[in-house]
């Protein structure tokens, strides 16, 4: 996945170009990631992105990257 989604798979499913941390926690608390898949994935760039100021994590495929730096797909997190 490019990016990281809310009610993946349903028809209200919402991705997100952006998170904070603890925007990204509480979707965590609502159960909107699966384990196993993107939970661990959002656990840790929420964690990364709170560690120290001016830290931004990113969330894409791997074969994205350079367009996810570039800001043009993917999900960050940061403060």
């Amino acid at each position: 996945m490019e990016r990281i989604a809310l009610n993946f798979g349903k028809p209200n499913e919402t991705w997100l170009d952006a998170v904070t941390p603890a925007e990204a926690e509480e979707y965590i608390r609502q159960g909107h990631f699966a384990p196993g898949s993107m939970l661990p994935k959002v656990e840790a760039a929420a964690r990364f992105a709170r560690s120290k100021p001016g830290r931004t994590a990113l969330i894409t495929l791997l074969e994205k990257a350079r367009d996810g730096i570039a800001g043009r797909t993917g999900t960050r997190f940061s403060l």
